[in-house]
Protein backbone atom coordinates (compact mmCIF):
# COMPACT_ATOMS: atom_id res chain seq x y z
CA UNK A 1 0.00 0.00 0.00
CA UNK A 2 1.37 3.30 -0.55
CA UNK A 3 1.49 6.02 1.40
CA UNK A 4 -1.26 9.41 0.71
CA UNK A 5 0.48 12.63 0.71
CA UNK A 6 -1.87 15.38 -1.06
CA UNK A 7 -3.80 18.72 0.16
CA UNK A 8 -6.84 16.73 -0.31
CA UNK A 9 -5.75 14.08 2.12
CA UNK A 10 -3.00 14.88 4.25
CA UNK A 11 -1.57 12.59 6.86
CA UNK A 12 1.14 14.65 9.02
CA UNK A 13 2.78 13.79 12.79
CA UNK A 14 2.12 16.05 15.88
CA UNK A 15 1.76 15.49 19.23
CA UNK A 16 -1.59 14.75 20.68
CA UNK A 17 -3.19 17.11 23.35
CA UNK A 18 -6.64 16.41 24.20
CA UNK A 19 -8.94 13.27 23.75
CA UNK A 20 -12.60 12.57 23.38
CA UNK A 21 -13.10 8.98 24.75
CA UNK A 22 -15.24 7.28 22.25
CA UNK A 23 -15.40 3.70 20.89
CA UNK A 24 -13.37 2.50 18.58
CA UNK A 25 -11.65 5.36 17.09
CA UNK A 26 -10.94 8.29 19.14
CA UNK A 27 -11.41 11.89 17.91
CA UNK A 28 -8.55 14.21 18.73
CA UNK A 29 -8.29 18.02 19.05
CA UNK A 30 -5.13 20.42 18.75
CA UNK A 31 -4.36 22.04 22.42
CA UNK A 32 -3.56 25.69 20.91
CA UNK A 33 -6.97 27.79 19.59
CA UNK A 34 -6.21 29.97 16.69
CA UNK A 35 -9.77 30.86 16.82
CA UNK A 36 -13.27 30.73 18.68
CA UNK A 37 -13.66 27.32 20.10
CA UNK A 38 -15.22 24.64 18.07
CA UNK A 39 -19.12 23.69 18.46
CA UNK A 40 -20.07 20.14 19.75
CA UNK A 41 -23.14 17.94 19.80
CA UNK A 42 -23.88 14.45 20.72
CA UNK A 43 -27.52 12.72 20.36
CA UNK A 44 -28.01 9.05 20.41
CA UNK A 45 -28.74 7.63 16.79
CA UNK A 46 -28.80 3.84 14.81
CA UNK A 47 -28.32 2.77 18.64
CA UNK A 48 -24.71 4.61 19.36
CA UNK A 49 -23.55 8.01 20.21
CA UNK A 50 -23.59 10.44 17.26
CA UNK A 51 -20.70 13.49 18.21
CA UNK A 52 -20.24 16.45 15.45
CA UNK A 53 -17.74 19.12 15.78
CA UNK A 54 -17.58 21.98 13.93
CA UNK A 55 -14.76 24.38 13.88
CA UNK A 56 -15.31 28.15 12.85
CA UNK A 57 -18.16 29.97 11.28
CA UNK A 58 -20.78 31.93 13.43
CA UNK A 59 -22.79 30.22 16.33
CA UNK A 60 -26.37 30.44 15.29
CA UNK A 61 -25.18 29.54 11.57
CA UNK A 62 -23.24 26.50 12.85
CA UNK A 63 -26.23 25.29 15.38
CA UNK A 64 -28.53 25.36 12.57
CA UNK A 65 -26.00 23.45 10.45
CA UNK A 66 -25.21 21.03 13.48
CA UNK A 67 -29.67 20.16 13.48
CA UNK A 68 -29.99 19.79 9.42
CA UNK A 69 -27.45 17.55 9.60
CA UNK A 70 -28.95 15.16 12.74
CA UNK A 71 -32.60 15.62 11.20
CA UNK A 72 -30.66 13.91 8.13
CA UNK A 73 -28.97 11.10 9.43
CA UNK A 74 -32.57 10.57 11.71
CA UNK A 75 -34.44 10.59 8.52
CA UNK A 76 -32.31 7.73 6.66
CA UNK A 77 -32.22 5.75 10.02
CA UNK A 78 -35.59 5.15 9.64
CA UNK A 79 -35.04 4.11 6.26
CA UNK A 80 -32.06 1.48 7.35
CA UNK A 81 -33.17 0.03 10.95
CA UNK A 82 -34.36 -2.89 11.27
CA UNK A 83 -35.43 -2.36 14.73
CA UNK A 84 -38.00 0.02 12.99
CA UNK A 85 -41.33 -1.89 12.07
CA UNK A 86 -42.25 0.95 9.51
CA UNK A 87 -39.22 0.92 7.79
CA UNK A 88 -37.88 -0.20 4.25
CA UNK A 89 -35.67 -2.45 5.60
CA UNK A 90 -38.41 -3.45 7.54
CA UNK A 91 -40.79 -4.19 5.17
CA UNK A 92 -38.11 -5.67 2.52
CA UNK A 93 -38.40 -8.68 5.14
CA UNK A 94 -41.88 -8.97 5.56
CA UNK A 95 -42.27 -8.91 1.77
CA UNK A 96 -39.47 -11.80 1.41
CA UNK A 97 -40.67 -14.77 -0.89
CA UNK A 98 -43.74 -12.80 -1.71
CA UNK A 99 -42.95 -9.34 -3.56
CA UNK A 100 -40.80 -6.53 -4.57
CA UNK A 101 -40.49 -3.56 -2.54
CA UNK A 102 -40.12 -0.08 -3.42
CA UNK A 103 -36.96 1.49 -2.02
CA UNK A 104 -35.87 5.06 -2.30
CA UNK A 105 -32.56 6.12 -4.00
CA UNK A 106 -31.21 6.27 -0.86
CA UNK A 107 -31.84 2.60 0.20
CA UNK A 108 -30.83 1.20 -3.67
CA UNK A 109 -27.82 2.88 -3.43
CA UNK A 110 -27.05 1.33 -0.15
CA UNK A 111 -28.47 -2.31 -1.33
CA UNK A 112 -26.42 -1.78 -4.94
CA UNK A 113 -22.89 -1.11 -2.27
CA UNK A 114 -24.06 -4.41 -0.53
CA UNK A 115 -23.85 -6.59 -3.64
CA UNK A 116 -21.20 -4.88 -4.91
CA UNK A 117 -19.14 -5.89 -1.85
CA UNK A 118 -21.11 -9.28 -1.94
CA UNK A 119 -19.18 -10.02 -4.95
CA UNK A 120 -15.65 -8.57 -3.98
CA UNK A 121 -15.54 -10.24 -0.84
CA UNK A 122 -16.55 -13.92 -2.70
CA UNK A 123 -19.78 -13.57 0.07
CA UNK A 124 -17.84 -12.73 3.15
CA UNK A 125 -19.81 -9.79 3.36
CA UNK A 126 -23.65 -10.79 2.97
CA UNK A 127 -26.49 -8.46 4.62
CA UNK A 128 -28.67 -11.59 4.23
CA UNK A 129 -27.21 -12.61 7.62
CA UNK A 130 -30.35 -10.73 9.29
CA UNK A 131 -31.86 -14.10 8.41
CA UNK A 132 -29.80 -15.29 11.31
CA UNK A 133 -32.92 -13.86 13.65
CA UNK A 134 -32.24 -16.20 16.53
CA UNK A 135 -29.25 -14.08 17.82
CA UNK A 136 -29.78 -10.98 19.84
CA UNK A 137 -27.06 -8.64 21.11
CA UNK A 138 -29.15 -6.24 22.82
CA UNK A 139 -28.53 -5.36 26.75
CA UNK A 140 -30.89 -7.70 28.89
CA UNK A 141 -31.84 -9.22 26.07
CA UNK A 142 -28.92 -11.46 24.60
CA UNK A 143 -29.72 -14.71 22.99
CA UNK A 144 -27.59 -17.37 21.51
CA UNK A 145 -29.91 -19.65 19.15
CA UNK A 146 -29.44 -24.00 19.28
CA UNK A 147 -27.73 -25.34 16.73
CA UNK A 148 -30.48 -26.38 15.03
CA UNK A 149 -31.74 -22.93 14.67
CA UNK A 150 -28.77 -21.75 13.38
CA UNK A 151 -28.65 -24.19 10.93
CA UNK A 152 -32.04 -23.61 9.46
CA UNK A 153 -32.00 -20.06 9.37
CA UNK A 154 -28.44 -20.20 7.58
CA UNK A 155 -30.10 -21.73 4.73
CA UNK A 156 -31.89 -18.40 3.96
CA UNK A 157 -28.72 -16.43 4.31
CA UNK A 158 -27.61 -16.10 0.74
CA UNK A 159 -27.14 -12.61 -1.32
CA UNK A 160 -27.71 -14.07 -4.06
CA UNK A 161 -31.31 -13.95 -3.34
CA UNK A 162 -31.10 -10.12 -3.07
CA UNK A 163 -32.61 -8.93 -6.19
CA UNK A 164 -32.86 -5.40 -7.16
CA UNK A 165 -34.57 -3.69 -9.97
CA UNK A 166 -33.17 -0.27 -10.50
CA UNK A 167 -35.57 0.66 -13.29
CA UNK A 168 -38.49 -0.53 -11.06
CA UNK A 169 -36.84 1.08 -8.15
CA UNK A 170 -37.22 -2.41 -6.01
CA UNK A 171 -35.92 -4.60 -3.82
CA UNK A 172 -36.89 -8.22 -3.23
CA UNK A 173 -35.51 -11.15 -1.23
CA UNK A 174 -36.61 -14.28 -2.70
CA UNK A 175 -37.19 -16.49 -0.07
CA UNK A 176 -39.63 -16.86 3.10
CA UNK A 177 -38.20 -15.95 5.83
CA UNK A 178 -35.40 -14.12 4.93
CA UNK A 179 -34.22 -10.38 6.14
CA UNK A 180 -31.71 -8.12 5.21
CA UNK A 181 -29.59 -6.34 8.01
CA UNK A 182 -28.01 -3.56 6.99
CA UNK A 183 -25.36 -2.44 10.28
CA UNK A 184 -22.13 -3.04 8.50
CA UNK A 185 -22.81 -1.07 5.64
CA UNK A 186 -25.74 1.63 5.90
CA UNK A 187 -24.11 3.62 8.63
CA UNK A 188 -20.96 5.59 7.27
CA UNK A 189 -23.75 6.73 4.13
CA UNK A 190 -25.43 7.87 7.12
CA UNK A 191 -22.71 9.94 8.44
CA UNK A 192 -21.65 10.86 5.10
CA UNK A 193 -25.09 12.42 4.43
CA UNK A 194 -24.91 14.48 7.79
CA UNK A 195 -21.44 15.66 6.93
CA UNK A 196 -22.48 16.28 3.07
CA UNK A 197 -25.47 18.83 5.07
CA UNK A 198 -23.02 20.58 7.16
CA UNK A 199 -21.09 21.00 4.00
CA UNK A 200 -23.91 22.50 2.22
CA UNK A 201 -25.23 24.92 5.27
CA UNK A 202 -21.57 26.45 4.60
CA UNK A 203 -19.17 24.36 7.45
CA UNK A 204 -15.63 23.73 6.35
CA UNK A 205 -14.14 22.12 9.35
CA UNK A 206 -16.24 19.62 10.82
CA UNK A 207 -15.71 16.27 12.30
CA UNK A 208 -18.53 13.82 12.35
CA UNK A 209 -18.21 10.19 14.76
CA UNK A 210 -20.34 7.48 14.88
CA UNK A 211 -19.41 4.83 17.10
CA UNK A 212 -15.68 4.12 15.69
CA UNK A 213 -16.51 5.38 12.12
CA UNK A 214 -14.86 9.09 11.70
CA UNK A 215 -15.26 11.48 8.88
CA UNK A 216 -13.84 14.55 8.61
CA UNK A 217 -13.40 17.78 6.55
CA UNK A 218 -11.08 20.96 6.52
CA UNK A 219 -8.83 20.78 10.05
CA UNK A 220 -9.28 21.72 13.50
CA UNK A 221 -7.81 24.82 14.51
CA UNK A 222 -5.92 25.12 11.62
CA UNK A 223 -4.02 21.71 12.25
CA UNK A 224 -5.16 18.24 11.32
CA UNK A 225 -8.04 16.64 12.92
CA UNK A 226 -6.27 13.86 15.46
CA UNK A 227 -8.27 9.88 15.23
CA UNK A 228 -6.60 7.76 17.83
CA UNK A 229 -6.86 3.94 16.75
CA UNK A 230 -7.96 1.46 19.95
CA UNK A 231 -6.83 -1.75 20.93
CA UNK A 232 -9.21 -4.11 20.68
CA UNK A 233 -7.85 -6.84 22.71
CA UNK A 234 -7.86 -3.75 25.61
CA UNK A 235 -10.28 -1.35 24.16
CA UNK A 236 -9.31 1.66 26.71
CA UNK A 237 -5.84 1.36 25.32
CA UNK A 238 -4.81 3.27 21.69
CA UNK A 239 -2.02 1.53 19.46
CA UNK A 240 -1.61 4.94 17.65
CA UNK A 241 -3.13 7.90 16.22
CA UNK A 242 -3.98 9.13 12.74
CA UNK A 243 -3.64 12.47 11.75
CA UNK A 244 -6.22 13.64 8.81
CA UNK A 245 -7.44 16.77 7.58
CA UNK A 246 -9.14 17.85 4.04
CA UNK A 247 -11.33 14.44 3.22
CA UNK A 248 -11.31 11.58 5.30
CA UNK A 249 -12.54 8.40 6.64
CA UNK A 250 -11.60 6.36 9.83
CA UNK A 251 -13.74 3.39 10.10
CA UNK A 252 -13.10 0.19 12.94
CA UNK A 253 -14.98 -2.80 13.34
CA UNK A 254 -14.41 -5.37 16.06
CA UNK A 255 -15.20 -8.01 18.21
CA UNK A 256 -15.18 -5.74 21.45
CA UNK A 257 -17.97 -3.75 20.29
CA UNK A 258 -21.33 -5.63 20.96
CA UNK A 259 -20.82 -8.63 22.92
CA UNK A 260 -21.49 -11.02 25.69
CA UNK A 261 -20.91 -14.19 27.72
CA UNK A 262 -22.14 -17.25 27.43
CA UNK A 263 -21.59 -20.60 29.07
CA UNK A 264 -18.03 -18.73 29.02
CA UNK A 265 -17.71 -18.36 25.40
CA UNK A 266 -17.51 -14.62 24.50
CA UNK A 267 -20.26 -14.27 21.69
CA UNK A 268 -19.98 -10.90 19.80
CA UNK A 269 -21.86 -8.98 16.45
CA UNK A 270 -20.50 -9.80 13.99
CA UNK A 271 -21.90 -12.67 12.00
CA UNK A 272 -20.30 -15.21 9.62
CA UNK A 273 -22.55 -15.71 6.82
CA UNK A 274 -21.28 -18.73 6.21
CA UNK A 275 -21.31 -20.65 9.63
CA UNK A 276 -24.15 -18.43 11.06
CA UNK A 277 -21.50 -17.91 14.36
CA UNK A 278 -19.61 -15.00 15.35
CA UNK A 279 -16.59 -14.36 13.21
CA UNK A 280 -12.77 -15.86 14.72
CA UNK A 281 -9.65 -15.24 13.58
CA UNK A 282 -9.82 -11.43 13.68
CA UNK A 283 -10.12 -9.31 16.90
CA UNK A 284 -10.57 -5.94 15.08
CA UNK A 285 -9.75 -3.84 11.62
CA UNK A 286 -9.21 -0.09 11.19
CA UNK A 287 -9.72 1.36 7.85
CA UNK A 288 -8.66 4.64 6.47
CA UNK A 289 -9.56 6.00 3.46
CA UNK A 290 -10.57 9.12 1.36
CA UNK A 291 -14.04 8.81 0.30
CA UNK A 292 -16.43 6.10 2.20
CA UNK A 293 -17.18 3.91 -1.16
CA UNK A 294 -13.26 2.72 -1.05
CA UNK A 295 -14.26 0.75 2.72
CA UNK A 296 -18.22 0.53 3.08
CA UNK A 297 -18.29 -3.32 4.54
CA UNK A 298 -14.71 -3.96 4.06
CA UNK A 299 -14.31 -4.24 7.60
CA UNK A 300 -17.01 -6.53 8.07
CA UNK A 301 -15.51 -8.99 5.17
CA UNK A 302 -11.97 -8.61 6.47
CA UNK A 303 -13.39 -10.19 10.09
CA UNK A 304 -15.30 -12.70 8.24
CA UNK A 305 -12.15 -13.50 6.14
CA UNK A 306 -9.55 -14.07 8.50
CA UNK A 307 -6.16 -12.25 8.81
CA UNK A 308 -4.00 -13.79 5.33
CA UNK A 309 -7.29 -13.33 3.46
CA UNK A 310 -8.39 -9.87 4.83
CA UNK A 311 -5.03 -8.36 3.81
CA UNK A 312 -5.46 -9.44 0.39
CA UNK A 313 -8.85 -7.49 0.51
CA UNK A 314 -6.61 -4.71 1.57
CA UNK A 315 -4.60 -5.10 -1.36
CA UNK A 316 -7.23 -5.19 -4.14
CA UNK A 317 -8.93 -1.90 -2.89
CA UNK A 318 -5.97 0.88 -4.22
CA UNK A 319 -6.01 3.89 -1.42
CA UNK A 320 -7.07 2.14 1.86
CA UNK A 321 -4.75 1.76 4.53
CA UNK A 322 -5.34 -0.80 7.33
CA UNK A 323 -4.89 -1.86 10.70
CA UNK A 324 -5.64 -5.20 11.27
CA UNK A 325 -5.58 -7.66 14.92
CA UNK A 326 -5.43 -11.53 14.36
CA UNK A 327 -6.79 -13.89 17.09
CA UNK A 328 -3.16 -14.05 18.47
CA UNK A 329 -3.43 -10.57 18.79
CA UNK A 330 -0.99 -9.74 16.38
CA UNK A 331 -1.30 -6.55 15.04
CA UNK A 332 -0.58 -5.87 10.59
CA UNK A 333 -0.36 -2.83 9.06
CA UNK A 334 -0.13 -2.46 5.60
CA UNK A 335 2.63 -0.25 4.37
CA UNK A 336 0.35 2.86 4.02
CA UNK A 337 -0.96 2.37 7.57
CA UNK A 338 2.38 2.35 9.15
CA UNK A 339 3.39 5.25 7.16
CA UNK A 340 0.63 7.40 8.39
CA UNK A 341 -0.29 6.17 12.37
CA UNK A 342 1.95 7.48 14.84
CA UNK A 343 2.17 4.37 17.27
CA UNK A 344 1.88 5.21 21.29
CA UNK A 345 4.94 3.99 23.71
CA UNK A 346 4.35 -0.06 24.86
Amino acid sequence: MKSVQSSAFNLTRRRIAMALPLLGCVPWASAAPVSGAPQRASRTLMGTQIDIVVDGGEGPATARAIEQAYLEMQRLEGLFSRYQSDSVVSRIGRAAGIQPVPVPPEVMAVLKTAQQMFQFSDGAFDVTVGSLKGWNFEAGHQTVPSPALIARQRELVDGHRLVLDEQAATAYLTRQGMALDLGGIAKLPILEAGMRVLRREGVRNALVNGGGDVLVMGQMQGRPWRVGLRDPLAPQRLLGALSVQGQAVVASSGDYERFFFAQGKREHHILNPRTGYPTAGVHGVSLLARDVAQINGLGAAMMVQGAKAGQMLVARQPGVHALMVAADGTPWYSVGMASALTRTAS
